[in-house]
């Protein structure tokens, strides 16, 4: 494991969740519940005077629940071709089946959050939730709301202060 600063490795982060996706995991505060799912869009800058990681998971999603309960969330970017699970991941719902299981991941504790990592090698990014804000439409132009938000399933942005960012290899 190797630590990096999250913003030297943003662009590369940025452009692989863009083409190719990155697994966001959730658990519940109770440690009850605990789900990954692909996402495709995020952000990582600076606000509050703190590195932040945005990711955004629209309400009707079973990880939706349980990131609504939790106090972290990781987000999991391979480095190897996980194309199938991330696929997987992006396409069945947790409510449904044990995605970690039917994708054979596995996780491990994380640094510095109470949230596991999945044991990949890439990069990692451990995030407690600092922020969250559910999109109001009457603020979303109209174009946006027409071409990602005809069925009026909007999502919540959850705002993690960035505690670790480190690259792992298997």
């Amino acid at each position: 494991m190797k630590n990096v600063n999250y913003l030297s490795v943003a662009e590369e982060v940025i452009q692989q969740i863009k083409s190719k996706g990155a697994f966001l995991v959730a658990k519940s505060k109770d440690g009850k519940k605990i789900n990954v799912m692909t996402i495709g869009w995020a952000a990582i800058g600076y606000m509050w005077r703190k590195p932040i990681m945005t990711v955004m998971v629209r309400k009707s999603r079973f990880t939706h629940g349980i990131i609504e309960k939790a106090s972290s969330f990781t987000v999991n970017i391979p480095g190897d071709d996980l194309g199938q699970a991330l696929n997987f991941c992006g396409t069945k719902s947790g409510r449904d089946v044990d995605k970690f299981k039917e994708c054979k991941l596995s996780v491990i504790p994380a640094q510095k959050v109470d949230t596991p990592i999945i044991d990949l090698s890439g990069f990692h990014y451990e995030c407690k939730i600092v922020c969250k804000s559910e999109i109001n439409p009457d603020f979303l132009c109209k174009e946006y709301r027409e071409d990602l938000y005809a069925d009026n399933d909007y999502h919540t942005f959850y705002f993690g202060e960035i505690m670790a960012c480190y690259k792992t290899i298997s």
